[in-house]
């Protein structure tokens, strides 16, 4: 299984080979992240990204629920390995 992370595309373009890609800011860390999945989405839109491969968008509320929610799971993973 594989944690998908949303990020904001900042840029879009296409590789040599033709394909859909994009820039995708993560918390201000850029990636270079395939687009292909999602042809509908476009500079401002939030995706998730597995592995490098966009494979939806969401909008900006459902991205900022998941960020706050993963920020939940370290803090409470952190205080499970202090105790």
């Amino acid at each position: 299984m594989c944690l998908g992370i949303p990020g904001r595309i900042i840029e879009t373009s296409t590789s040599p080979t033709g394909l859909k890609m994009g820039s995708v800011s993560f918390s201000g860390i850029v990636k270079d992240v395939c687009l292909e999945y999602v042809p509908e989405a476009a500079v401002g839109d939030h995706v998730i990204v597995p592995v490098g491969v966009a494979l939806n968008t969401l909008d900006e509320a459902e991205a900022m629920q998941i960020l706050m929610d993963l920020g939940e799971m370290d803090r409470l993973a952190e205080a499970a390995l202090s105790d």
